[in-house]
Formats: C-alpha cells, structure tokens, sequence
C-alpha cells in the first residue's frame, strides 16, 4: 500500500467508523475508487484498532467503573445488584454472537461479502431500516443516556446479533446497534452509549486477530508496520472527535440523516459498477 493510499484510508475509518454510514464500506468502495484496489479486511480490522483506543480513552470512567463492579461482583454475591455489574455481563453476553460468527465465517468475510454490489445495495437497504427504527421506536424506556441503568439483558442478546449484521461492509456497526435499540424502545443516547460499549471487545478481537494477515494478507493489500501503526494513530484522533460529535448529534437529530446520504452513496457506487468505472470485486 502507498502511503497516500493509507492516509486517506485512515481518515476515512477515524471519520467513519462510529457514524452509522458503514466504515468498513467507505473504506471498501474508496479504496478500490480512488487507488484502483481493495485494501483489504485484514488492514480494515487493525487500523479499527486505533478507533476503539478512542472508545477506551473517551469512557475511560465508565469502563473502569464497570470493570470495578464486574469484578466486584464476581467475587462477592452482595455487590451483584450494582447496575455496572449487570451492565458488565451485557457488554460480555452481547459480544458473544459477533465472536461466534467472526471466527467461522472469517474467510467468507475476507472475500465474498466484500463484492461491491453487495456493499452498495446493503447500503441502501438498511437505510430503510434506520427509517424504520426511527418511525417505530418510541424512545420511552427509562434507560439512563450515561449509565445505562434500566438496560436488560434481552437489550443486550438483541443488539449482539444486530451487531453481527456490521461484518457486511455497508451496513454498519453502530447503525445496526442503534437501530436495534430504537426497536426496544430507548433513546438514540442509550442505544449509542451502549453502541460504543459492546463495540469494545468485538473490535480489539478482530484487530488483534487481523494483525498478523495484515502484513502478508491472503486477500487484500499489504502495509509495513510503521503505516499500521501511522493509520492507527490518524483514526484514533478522528475517531475521538467523531464519537463526542455523535453522541450530542442524536441527542436531538434522526438517524434519517445518515440514511440519506448512504442511498446517495449507494446509487453512486451501482451507477460506477454498471459503467464498470470501478469493478465488484
């Protein structure tokens, strides 16, 4: 991979990867639009590294609050009613099914899923179900926006599986998580805050997991340690900025915004692969 190529790509996951428009799409259809190929989803996975640093630095509190109580309440059956300890076995019970998944159907992920016919047109299907979840979901669970009290664990079982639906390029982690806490009925805040918090695990699994195929991939593109850890550091920084600016935006705006410019993406990205502009795979 060029330098240029990694930049540009990094800004593009550090911008992306907490908004629901599908980091792992933009850097897909870019990468082949712009540089001629696909990077690959072995230099997708670790450069996410750098974005969930940005996770573990903007909730530092929070996670180590909740890791406090976890513990706590591991050891000592009188602690168990904290809410942060609850709140602990949500964020381990909701990763299970993306670990699941991720593992046996890594190679599906890594070659067939990454065709841009089915980035674009997920895309724009799963744009209706931003629509949806914002019709539909009332947002009157009592769940706290900042400690997630009144979370259950059925929240936590079904935005797991929804976050299985982001290993699709063009769907997104945090839009498909979102909306699945819309359809519960919480506010956009809680559903993002919890968004943010499942993602963690998930995340630094498929980063580390990734890093060795980054360097000689089987599909895909290779880069050099130092433009590993250059891209790294360049989504960490735009990914911290990108989630303190989500987090006040659906305090007060629909998810309808995103899904929006996604169709547009879309239409522009099937308009390229039927002039044959850019080629599917």
């Amino acid at each position: 991979m060029s330098w240029l190529q990694v930049i540009v790509l990094s800004v593009l996951q550090g911008l992306t990867e907490f908004l629901p428009v599908s980091s792992s799409g933009h850097l897909r259809i870019f990468s082949t639009w712009l540089f001629g190929a696909d990077a690959g989803a072995s230099f997708t996975a670790v450069i996410q590294l750098g974005t969930e640093a940005a996770v573990l630095v903007f909730f530092f509190k929070d996670i180590v609050r909740i890791l406090v109580a976890w513990f706590r309440g591991v050891f000592n059956a009188r602690h168990r009613d904290d809410p942060d300890y609850r709140l602990g076995w949500y964020v381990i019970v909701g990763s299970i099914p993306i670990a699941i998944i991720g593992f046996f159907g890594k190679d599906l992920i890594r070659d067939a899923a990454r065709n841009l016919w089915i980035t674009a047109i997920v895309l724009i299907a799963f744009s209706f179900v931003f629509l949806l979840a914002e019709k539909f979901g009332r947002q009157d669970r009592p769940v706290d926006n900042q400690s997630l009290k009144g979370l259950t664990m059925k929240d936590a079982v079904v935005m797991g599986l929804a976050q299985c639906l982001a290993l699709i390029p063009g769907v997104s982690r945090s839009g498909g998580t979102i909306s699945a806490g819309l359809f519960l009925n919480m506010s956009r805040e809680a559903a993002a805050r919890f968004s943010f918090l499942l993602a963690i695990p998930a995340v630094l699994a498929s980063g580390l997991f990734s890093l060795p195929d980054a360097f000689e991939p089987s599909v895909g593109q290779s880069a050099t340690g130092v433009q590993l850890i250059v891209g790294s550091v360049v989504a960490f920084v735009l990914g911290y900025a990108a989630i303190a600016w989500l987090l006040r935006f659906v305090q007060n705006h629909s998810l309808a915004w995103f899904a929006g410019y996604r169709i547009v993406l879309g239409l522009v990205v099937i308009a390229l692969l039927a002039t044959g502009t850019i080629p599917a795979t």
